[in-house]
């Protein structure tokens, strides 16, 4: 298969596996991608899995029309990418092997008695040109392996990306990518998110046209898509909006509890329901939903004095791949002594912002109309936000939406007319109760003061403790005079026509200028409220806990030169220049330090 003129594939196709690394279930089989690059040097990236030799080989000899391979790229030594070393090395003896060091380590592991080959030890960032190509390494250990690295080809701009961007299923499977690569991901490398994150932060600085993984399709359009979704695996957020039901019952009366919920859920708006009977569904699927949604119920019986052991394995699954930042409420079954909530909360304890909610619904044997009234109050805790973002059945004169302002961390939005804006503010306070007023600061070199000031209204967003880095990276390093700051959003609105945020915030509070007060560099809008709601009970963020445990370290160590105190970009040199101006949060350099 041709990828452009000089890159070609020569990988296969698998449908006879059923099961991938012996777990997960592919009824689509699986490619393993391996590709020629045929230059005045030719590169052979990878080989494939012990099973399609002949095959394999066939299609390199294919490409290469009587020319011989210079070099076999190394990129991960898993057996479905690297059997096939020993048997290509023996059709092309004088190829030279390229891999870093843990390869070779690994290499001689695999091969001990065949390994003499001639070969190239490369260091991260180390290039190797082969004529009009010249390719980078770039190593990416623990994604998933310790001696992975992918390879960056500048001339076309392709990102060999290894198992980056993989997904299971065949080249020839008619089949959705997103739903499979998601299962790929959460299994294979979803306990690596940070290894990840550390990876795509590289990738940033690369101009890529192309993503060819080890499995799965080539990547050619809207390569945005396909990178916001690893941003956001990588980094535990939550995908959809939705609750996932995972249960296990003996007799059916803990089914009889879920399919209860299920139905209160969708009466209280939930978006979308997605129940797993964990003793008959993929598991594999259904850990990636819990992944995928932002709310999880876990339904089990007690059993021998824990839980039911299909349950124990979901939980376990959970856990091995670093589960985080998700609201989890339960239901537990246990006919003379229900241990199941306890056990579940001392599974999950090690597990980062986890929010349990109220009530616990405690079935003892059979359902009975104190668990039904549990059950409801449980679903309309769950459904909670989605109630408050609807336009028609949300509460808005919740004034217990004040509870939530403190000095705190609050997104501000307002709309010039044309597009709608957001600033980061943390000068936000209750003034008075009599009649209610709320007061805001906003610095004037903003450009939301100036909207504010035209037009009167505006919505406080109060930010929970669930709002990752993007937000402020959003909202507060660049300005809504010269970006969009919603562009790709379709967001909710309150009944002034102005956004309230769809995630991330624990309340809403709509505001109608009353009285300004200039304070020279800033100034103070005293307001009424216009509308109030309540999202979650989720604590407000607050500044010290931004500092502490969303704002990401500068890694200075080693590093000579000057950090931004905005936003940790680091600049190396001697002297910061004095029109210097951060790329990313475009702050100048009166707000940068000294690296000590």
């Amino acid at each position: 298969m041709k990828i452009t003129n000089s890159i070609k594939y020569v990988g296969v196709n698998d449908r006879q596996i059923d099961l991938f690394e012996g777990q997960y279930a592919v009824p689509n089989g699986m490619s393993y991608n391996s590709y020629v690059i045929l230059d005045d040097k030719i590169a052979v990236m990878d080989t494939v899995d012990v099973n399609f030799t002949h095959e394999w080989l066939d299609n390199i000899a294919a490409v290469l029309d009587g020319r011989k391979p210079d070099y076999l790229i190394v990129q991960h030594m898993e057996p479905d990418h690297s059997a096939n070393i020993g048997r290509f090395m023996k059709v092309y003896p004088d190829t030279i092997v390229v891999g870093n060091v843990k390869t070779f380590n690994m290499m001689k592991n695999f091969f001990e008695k065949e390994f003499k080959w001639e070969t190239i030890t490369v260091e991260n960032g180390e290039s190797l040109n082969l004529g009009m190509h010249n390719l980078t390494f770039v190593f990416a250990p623990m994604v998933h392996w310790p001696e992975v690295m992918v390879t960056y080809e500048s001339t076309e701009k392709v990102l060999f990306s290894a198992d980056g961007f993989g997904k299971f299923g065949a080249l020839d499977a008619e089949e959705d990518w997103v739903d499979e690569a998601r299962r790929y991901y959460i299994g294979i490398v979803g306990k690596y998110g940070a290894q990840v994150q550390n990876l795509l932060k590289k990738a940033t600085e690369l101009n890529i046209d192309m993503i060819c993984p080890l499995h799965g399709p080539i990547l050619t359009d809207n390569l945005g898509y396909y990178i916001n979704l690893y941003q956001t695996w990588s980094s535990y957020l939550v995908e959809s909006e939705g609750v996932v039901i995972a249960y296990t019952s003996v007799y059916g009366h803990t089914k009889s509890a879920v399919e209860l919920l299920g139905k209160e859920l969708h009466l209280n708006g939930c978006p979308k329901v997605v129940v797993h009977d964990l003793a008959r569904t993929d598991m594999s699927l259904a850990v990636a939903d819990a992944f995928r949604y932002g709310k999880l119920v876990l339904a089990t019986t007690t059993y021998n004095a824990d839980v039911f052991p299909y349950m124990k394995q979901f939980i376990d699954h959970l856990t091995e791949r670093n589960f985080q930042g998700r609201t989890v409420g339960m239901i537990e079954n246990g006919s003379w002594a229900p241990l199941a909530a306890k056990i579940i909360k001392d599974k999950l304890s090690a597990c980062k912002n986890i929010t349990f909610t109220e009530p616990v619904v405690k079935i003892l044997s059979a359902v009975n109309q104190g668990n039904i009234d549990q059950i409801k109050a449980l679903a309309k805790e769950l459904c909670r936000d989605y109630v408050a973002r609807s336009a028609d059945i949300a509460d808005k004169n919740d004034m217990t939406a004040l509870f939530k302002l403190g000095y705190g961390l609050y997104v501000i939005t307002s709309n010039d007319g044309k597009q709608d804006n957001g600033m980061i503010c943390n000068t936000v306070s209750q003034v008075a109760d009599n009649p209610q007023r709320i007061a805001v600061t906003i610095n004037k070199a903003n450009y939301t003061y100036h909207i504010v000031k035209q037009k009167g209204i505006m919505n406080v967003n109060c930010l929970s403790v669930e709002a990752p880095f993007k937000v402020f990276e959003a909202f507060g390093f660049r300005s809504g005079r010269n970006v969009n700051k919603f562009e790709n959003c379709n967001p909710v609105r309150s009944d002034n026509g102005l956004v309230i945020l769809p995630k991330y915030i624990n309340a809403a509070i709509s505001l109608k200028v009353e009285q300004y007060v200039d304070l020279g560099s800033h100034g103070m809008f005293i307001c009424s409220i216009t509308e109030s709601r309540v999202m979650s009970n989720k604590d407000t963020m607050t500044y010290t806990y931004y500092q502490n445990n969303v704002k990401p370290k500068p890694k200075t160590e080693g590093k000579k030169g000057f950090v931004c105190k905005i936003c940790g970009y680091i600049y190396e040199g001697d002297e910061l220049p004095e029109d210097f101006i951060c790329p990313l949060c475009k702050h100048g350099a009166i707000d940068f330090e000294p690296i000590k």
